[in-house]
């Protein structure tokens, strides 16, 4: 069974500090891990994200391009 408590920031900050050397780098580690591992999920669906293919590129060109013109009649 976990509890579960609302430990303000400041309050973690405190007893963080607390924390012997090496339990201290533990926390730290994970901390790291979490960032890392989030990284890697965002680069993951960036890499497999779908992309435009020419024909697609060429329309947006010829759309930037007639909008463009036609701002400026």
């Amino acid at each position: 069974m976990q509890l579960k408590t609302a430990i303000g920031f400041d309050e973690l900050v405190e007893i963080a500090k607390t924390l012997p050397a090496t339990k201290w780098i533990k926390l730290k580690k994970e901390v790291e891990q979490k960032k890392v591992l989030k990284t890697k999920e965002l680069e993951l669906f960036l890499l497999q994200a779908p992309t435009f293919n020419q024909k697609q590129l060429d329309t947006i060109a010829n759309t930037r391009k007639a909008i463009n013109e036609w701002r400026t009649k």
